[in-house]
């Protein structure tokens, strides 16, 4: 009897629990929806029963993502990559505000499985594989999960516009390649590129609201369908990242110096009834305010929702920053990181984890420094070379100004989070001088040595006078200092200042930049072979440290050779340079060039339509000039020979 009790009690309980239960099941659902615990209350297609069964049950999932996690882990410890790439979709799966799987995921992806492949296209399907899965899945899951922002910066730093990966170059061809088919080749100045940028963010967000701005823009898409139906009725176009692709292709087209040589433009409009329907919209005069707003309000579409990105953002960013180009890797970095910063600090503000906060901020300042050296690009989308990328001095000032404010964000930070960007400020500010020196920039480069003095020298906090020297004298120091130490330096300087002076003086029409490297190499040679501690000779007659350094004359040479050989540029961009210099230098380089020139023309795409002795010809004087090499070689080899005799006889 007590025992039946006992069982009537419980099924009371039991029968209440479930009652009470059921009534705050849809409260509980409610608030994990608000706050983002909640994905899915259905069972993963294709999951083995284990997964099923967590989802099932609800409570346990946790100890299911737990075990599949220590899966995973264990998985990529030994090498299965792909193994633990399958656990690791069911973790994103069953509990996507799970963010360090996110980047776990990604980061399997874009590192350890693309290195496993055998060509540089399967490189970076993995590698953008990894991207897109963090840009647009995890991040959309983890809006405010700084850690995820890091991350993502990280690999468009690191990974794409990074050394260490052999496919590296493929990955900036690549990359330029999307963003400029995208967004379009941005305009130069920096106000042009404010104004561009933000034409796209302030853009329509219906086509609706684009009618009621501008009449007729609506019928852009819709002739657009009715002239692709009439060919293929299969093919649906519509407003995504493949239309907007195919209209960058066509608009670069009507630009591409690569695409009029090779007569892309005609060659497309007899064989390709998509380009032909773009060319007769697009092109069409009295349609280009129509056609205008329609491309601003798809690009605006698709970076919201296939790149998860916000162009009011980059619209912010480019206004109160810099000059971006989304084509650079970099301004990806600068965008995740500052993002994460900003949007994404709140979890992260106790004592304890503010370090997150701090290297975060390091990518932002480090992407600037990045772009700087390097941000300045052009790009041909159908030469498939790799991009030319310049230094852009505009960057100084926005790093001198973005220090300041990082200093004063991270002063009172544990570890003197501040101090941290001391170093790296004045190491750039310095060099920074030394650019805008040798580019012409007098009055910029005295500016920022007049600040480093009042910072760091005599009116730091231990006065010094580091910085008070006249400006070409600092220059001097800063570059001399350590040569006697490293007289390999020498020649690197000598080398790096004459390769910037051809390749931006001369590609870009800087007349200052070739002749201030040039003055600048001419003064370094004389010092270095001039120093006390390089100008002696060994008992062999040769000066063996002074030599390291050539003579003016063989080093520009030297230089202007190398540039035109260095197939990470260009071969445009490497014959236009040519083209410019003036005879002297073609024909110190013209024999020792054209034939390696010749057979890399041979395989490109220009060759069909430029005969490669138009694009590089032979510079007049050519045999005037073999003849006082050859004489010079000779008296060379007299007076070795010469030299031996007199060491026999002594």
């Amino acid at each position: 009897m007590p025992d039946r009790v006992i069982q009537l009690f419980c099924l009371i309980v039991a029968f209440l629990s479930l009652a009470a239960g059921s009534t705050l099941l849809p409260k509980m659902l409610r608030v994990s929806d608000q706050s983002g615990m909640r994905f899915t209350d259905v069972s993963v297609e294709g999951a083995p029963p284990i997964v099923a069964l967590g989802q099932a049950i609800g409570a346990l999932r946790g100890i299911i993502v737990d075990y599949l996690w220590i899966k995973a882990m264990q998985q990529k410890q030994e090498g299965l990559f792909f193994e633990a790439m399958s656990d690791a979709a069911l973790i994103t799966t069953l509990q996507p505000r799970f963010g360090e799987v996110w980047g776990f995921h990604g980061h399997n992806m874009a590192y350890n499985i693309s290195v496993l492949t055998n060509t540089p296209e399967e490189r970076w399907e993995w590698v953008k594989a990894g991207v897109d899965l963090v840009r647009n899945q995890g991040l959309r899951y983890n809006p405010n999960d700084l850690w995820l922002h890091k991350e993502l910066a990280f690999w468009f730093s690191h990974k794409i516009d990074g050394v260490a990966d052999d496919a590296h170059f493929h990955y900036k061809r690549e990359l330029a390649r999307e963003w400029h088919f995208l967004l379009g080749e941005p305009p130069g100045s920096h106000s042009e590129r404010i104004a561009w940028i933000d034409a796209i963010a302030t853009a329509p967000d219906t086509l609706a609201e684009c009618d009621a701005a501008v009449p007729g823009t609506s019928a852009v898409l819709d002739d657009i369908r009715k002239a692709v139906s009439g060919f293929d009725s299969t093919f649906a176009v519509k407003p995504d990242a493949q239309l907007l692709r195919a209209y960058g292709q066509w608009e670069s087209v009507q630009a591409s110096p690569t695409a009029k040589m090779l007569g892309l433009d005609q060659a497309f409009k007899q064989n390709d009834q998509v380009y032909r329907t773009f060319d007769q919209i697009f092109a069409d005069p009295a349609r280009k305010d129509q056609v205008v707003m329609f491309v601003r309000w798809l690009r605006k579409k698709v970076l919201r929702e296939e790149y998860n990105m916000e162009p009011a953002l980059m619209s912010q960013y480019t206004r109160e920053f810099g000059p971006f180009d989304w084509r650079h890797p970099q301004s990806h970095t600068f965008y995740w990181a500052r993002k994460g910063s900003t949007q994404a600090t709140r979890r992260f503000e106790d004592e304890d984890d503010i370090y997150k906060v701090l290297n975060n901020d390091r990518l932002n300042i480090h992407a600037m420094q990045a772009l700087e050296r390097s941000g300045l690009m052009r790009f041909d989308p159908f030469a498939n070379d790799n991009p030319t990328r310049l230094t852009d001095p505009r960057w100084i000032k926005v790093i001198d100004n973005y220090f300041h404010i990082l200093y004063q964000k991270h002063y009172g930070t544990r570890g003197a989070g501040g101090d941290t960007f001391i170093d790296f400020y004045e190491n750039f500010m310095a060099s920074a001088i030394r650019e805008l020196y040798r580019a012409g920039d007098i009055e910029g480069a005295q500016q920022i040595l007049d600040k480093l003095d009042r910072l760091f020298g005599r009116g730091g906090f231990v006065p010094n006078n580091k910085y008070e020297a006249p400006l070409d004298v600092f220059v001097r120091n800063i570059t001399y200092g350590e040569y006697e130490y490293q007289p390999e330096a020498a020649r690197s300087d000598v080398y790096n200042a004459l390769r910037r002076g051809f390749r931006e003086g001369l590609l870009l029409n800087r007349k200052q930049v070739l002749d201030s490297a040039i003055t600048f190499a001419e003064e370094l040679t004389e010092f270095f072979q001039g120093t006390r501690y390089t100008n002696f000779v060994n008992k062999f007659g040769e000066r063996r440290m002074a030599d390291l350094v050539s003579d003016i004359r063989t080093s520009i040479d030297t230089v202007f050779l190398e540039v035109l050989l260095d197939q990470s540029q260009p071969i445009i961009d490497r014959l236009t340079i040519y083209n410019r210099a003036g005879e002297a230098y073609q024909r110190a380089a013209y024999d020792a060039a054209h034939v390696a020139l010749r057979s890399e023309y041979e395989r490109t795409v220009l060759a069909k339509s430029l005969p490669f002795d138009r694009a590089f010809p032979e510079p007049p004087g050519m045999e005037a000039y073999r003849a006082f090499k050859a004489a010079e070689a000779e008296r060379a080899g007299a007076g070795a020979k010469e030299n031996d005799m007199g060491s026999e006889r002594r």
